[in-house]
Order: C-alpha cells, then sequence, then structure tokens
C-alpha cells in the first residue's frame, strides 16, 4: 500500500511539473513573439514620420508620363459586390488612355452574366475593360492571376479582391513610387467599410488596424520583410515574373511571391496614409474561413520560405524579423496549448505546491500587446475621433479581442498543423454580401457555408470544459488561472454562439 501510494504521489508530480514546463515554454514562445511585435513599435513610433515626409515629398506625375496599368480584379461568385468594385474602379482619377481592366472571373453562377452586362456597359462609356475566364479553377486565386498575365499589357498590374472600393487617387498615389527601379510592390491600408455592424466587425478592425499600422509600417520604418496582402497593391511586372510569378502551392499566394520577391532585392513601399476600404466579414463562417486560409498559408509559407531566408545575404536582424512574421500563425498553437493546460493545473497547482510566481514575468507580454494595440487603435486609426469615448471603446473591445482571439485558438491551430504537415486544402474564398450600413442584412443570402461541424463541436465542449473549471475556480477561491478561464470562457462561448446564431441564417 505504501509503494503504490509513493508511486501514486510521484506520478501525479511527474504529471504536474511535466505541465507547468509545457505551460511555461507556451508562455515563453508567446511572450518572444509580443516582444518582436514591440519591436515594430518601437521602429513604428521612432521612424515612420521620415517616410511620412519622403512619401509626401515625391511630386506627382504629369499624364503624359503616366505608365499603362492593368487592373486585374480576380472574383468568384461575387453577385452582392462586383457591381459596386466596378463602380469604384470607373471613379479611378488616372486616364482611361493609360489602364485597362481585366475581371478574372472563376464564378460559376449569375455573377458571370452581371459582369458580361457590366462590361458591356462600361465599354460604351471608353473604358478598355474585358471578362478573362478559363474552363477550370486550377490554382484558385493564384492560378487565375498566374493565367491573366498572358493578358496583361501593362508595366504595372493593380489587384482588387471584389470588395474593395479603392480612392480615385489611388494609382496616381501608387504609381509615383515606382520612379525608384528598386520597388517591385507598393501595398496601401485597409480600410473598413462596415465596422461599426457587429461586435464580430468592431473586433475584426481592432486587430487589422495592428497589422495596417504597428507591423506594416513598422517593417518598413525598420527596413525589413514586408508583405504583398492580396489586394489593394501594385505590383511592377518585371518583379512578379522576376520573382518567379504566382504559385498555388499555398493558400496564401501574396505572402509567398512578396517574400521571395523581396530575396531577390525587390523593394516594398507600404502606404499607411493611402486607404482601400473593404468589406469585412459580417458573419462567423466566413471569418473562419478566412482566418483558416490565412493560418494555413502562413504555415505554409513558413514551411516553405524560412529555408531560403537564413540562407540568404539578409541580416541577422531582418532574418530574426521574417521568422517571426511567417510563424505568427504558429503562436495559436501555443495559445490553444496554454488554455487547455491552465485547466488540470488548476487542480495540481496548490496540492503540489508549485512556485508559479515566476510567470508573472510573462505578464509583459500582455502589457506589450496592450500598449500595441492601443496606439494602433487610439492612436491612429480612431484619431479623428473624440478622445475619451475612443479610449472607452478601447477599454471595452480589448479585452473582448482577447477572449475571441483565444476562442479562435482551436479552430486555427487546426490549420497551422495542416499548413505543416503539408495537408492540401481547397482554397475557400470569404463570401461577402454587399454590407455597409447596420440596416444591411445577410440573412438567406447566398454563399453562406456555416455548418454545424467536427470543429463548432469542439468549441461547444471547450466552453463547457473551460466554463468548468472557471466554476470550480469561484467555488474554491483559487484565483491565479481566474482571469484566462474568463477569458477563455468567454471567447469559445462566442465563438460557439455566433457559430450557431449564423447557422441559422443560411
Amino acid at each position: 500500500m505504501i509503494t503504490a501510494f509513493i508511486t501514486y504521489q510521484m506520478i501525479i508530480e511527474i504529471v504536474g511539473y511535466t505541465l507547468m514546463i509545457l505551460y511555461g515554454l507556451s508562455l515563453l514562445v508567446i511572450t518572444i513573439y509580443c516582444m518582436m511585435q514591440f519591436h515594430l513599435l518601437y521602429y513604428y513610433k521612432r521612424f515612420k514620420h521620415r517616410f511620412f515626409a519622403e512619401d509626401d515629398s515625391r511630386s506627382i506625375v504629369e499624364d503624359s508620363d503616366l505608365p499603362y496599368v492593368t487592373i486585374q480584379l480576380p472574383i468568384y461568385n461575387e453577385k452582392y459586390v462586383i457591381d459596386r468594385l466596378l463602380d469604384s474602379i470607373a471613379k479611378l482619377d488616372y486616364p482611361k488612355s493609360k489602364y485597362e481592366i481585366h475581371i478574372l472571373d472563376d464564378s460559376t453562377d449569375e455573377t458571370v452574366e452581371i459582369v458580361k452586362k457590366a462590361v458591356a456597359r462600361y465599354r460604351e462609356m471608353g473604358f478598355n475593360i474585358s471578362q478573362v475566364t478559363r474552363p477550370t479553377r486550377t490554382g484558385y486565386k493564384a492560378g487565375a492571376l498566374k493565367e491573366a498575365m498572358h493578358e496583361a499589357m501593362g508595366e504595372f498590374i493593380a489587384i482588387f479582391d471584389a470588395d474593395f472600393l479603392p480612392h480615385p487617387s489611388f494609382l496616381r498615389e501608387s504609381i509615383k513610387h515606382f520612379a525608384n527601379e528598386n520597388v517591385g510592390i507598393v501595398q496601401t491600408r485597409w480600410g473598413h467599410i462596415n465596422q461599426d455592424y457587429s461586435l464580430l466587425t468592431e473586433v475584426q478592425a481592432f486587430q487589422l488596424n495592428v497589422h495596417f499600422t504597428i507591423e506594416q509600417m513598422g517593417r518598413r520604418a525598420g527596413k525589413l520583410l514586408l508583405q504583398f496582402n492580396g489586394t489593394a497593391g501594385v505590383w511592377r511586372r518585371s518583379c512578379i515574373d522576376g520573382a518567379g510569378g504566382w504559385e498555388a502551392d499555398t493558400l496564401t499566394e501574396d505572402l509567398d511571391l512578396s517574400y521571395r520577391a523581396q530575396l531577390r532585392g525587390w523593394q516594398v513601399v507600404y502606404l499607411e496614409q493611402h486607404i482601400s476600404p473593404a468589406e469585412l466579414p459580417a458573419e462567423m463562417s466566413g471569418l473562419k474561413s478566412q482566418q483558416f486560409r490565412w493560418m494555413k498559408g502562413g504555415a505554409e509559407n513558413a514551411r516553405k520560405l524560412l529555408p531560403q531566408i537564413w540562407s540568404s545575404s539578409l541580416s541577422f536582424r531582418q532574418k530574426l524579423h521574417a521568422s517571426m512574421h511567417l510563424l505568427g500563425s504558429t503562436v495559436f498553437l501555443a495559445v490553444f496549448t496554454l488554455g487547455v493546460l491552465s485547466v488540470p493545473l488548476t487542480f495540481l497547482i496548490n496540492p503540489l505546491s508549485i512556485d508559479a510566481s515566476g510567470m508573472i514575468y510573462f505578464m509583459v507580454s500582455l502589457l506589450s500587446i496592450l500598449i500595441i494595440y492601443y496606439v494602433a487603435n487610439v492612436q491612429v486609426a480612431w484619431q479623428k475621433e473624440n478622445k475619451l469615448k475612443m479610449v472607452l471603446k478601447f477599454i471595452f473591445l480589448f479585452p473582448i479581442f482577447l477572449a475571441l482571439s483565444m476562442g479562435l485558438s482551436f479552430h486555427n491551430s487546426l490549420a497551422v498543423i495542416q499548413g505543416w504537415i503539408g495537408k492540401k486544402t481547397a482554397f475557400i474564398r470569404t463570401p461577402k454580401f454587399g454590407i455597409k450600413r447596420l440596416g444591411d442584412q445577410f440573412k438567406g443570402k447566398k454563399y453562406i457555408t456555416a455548418k454545424f461541424d467536427k470543429v463548432t463541436v469542439g468549441e461547444g465542449l471547450l466552453f463547457l470544459y473551460f466554463g468548468s473549471a472557471l466554476l470550480y475556480s469561484l467555488h474554491t477561491g483559487e484565483q491565479y488561472f481566474l482571469p484566462m478561464h474568463i477569458l477563455l470562457t468567454m471567447g469559445y462561448g462566442l465563438i460557439f454562439y455566433f457559430s450557431v446564431k449564423h447557422l441559422r441564417m443560411k
């Protein structure tokens, strides 16, 4: 009996300390990533105004000197937004004789006829516009862009997804940066047409504002590798060709090609001050499909590009930041692991007298993220709004953002794992419904792909898992993991709630 008791006690101790080590390693990974993000904030605050001044000082190109541009609009079943996009493109302040519009139409529904009629209408108005179709959707968006290069006559290629509304000055503001022959890509900042539509769109905008300010401009200011975001940007055609062209072996072909271009010496210019508004996913299945593509594509590109980066002539600083960028989606594995391990540790940390006081040092990661998101949103994205109201808005949104990010960690981790093991899946585009105002609806519209699948079931079970741990902590007074379990319960609860709610709107 004594031997059995000692053996049992030893097993409990081994399990407890092993879980604590894994928990600490997960925290360490997250902290390192957060500190690298904070380093981008340093570059952003320290050097961005130098680049803003350079951008403003660039002279406007005369009409006679403007280069010929091909505008490519890759679409797939976009009946609700294609007319809106074309109306916006037609308002570009650029001579009609200096650009052509190619609608790369892979649609399989009535969008094909809508585009056909629109092309005829705009041709009568004097636009050089055409509908480019192909028999199969091979390679998805990357395949469409690659095949369309044979049709393009422009020295520069501008690309817009279907849900974007470029500003009339977009081409003029972008093209002038190509006066530097080393510049291969110009990317503009995404805006948000329907940010105030719902809590879901508010949180998405809250997160994207960080990427399109601190991350992108911070990388430019620090002379680090940036990414083309797939849309709202312009490419020098020789840059596309010189980097090897579009490839469909990852779900984020934009990240792939922009990194390959920079590894060959091309530069990326990011224009934070020039905003290209777009529609955010309004329902959970659309958000999940977008997140899956981005997370899996990030892992695929890390697997593909990290060996090239570390064998390149880039500086160690550039290699390190590029690695953290490509591994950004993989951090969700650490977030998910952290959450799952916190529950058994709730029951073990006191009985085993584990000293977890050292974990307080990892709070620096939370503090750094809080500062980054405050700067990106309150000081930049919302700077023209009432400051007090925006501070209160930030206080409300930040914990919800943390909760939803934790709640998406299960879904995103599955995507990351598939990316790392090389499992191939289809490119699932994010459906858009032409939503701009609070009164707009997506209920009953086509393209909603919501389904009660195994992932949704898993999210519901995780809600119960963390909710039970939360109730236990409240009952026993165990405080160590209480804040985390509140966020995890809220996050998985919201994800599950929206998934089920939007399923009923099909």
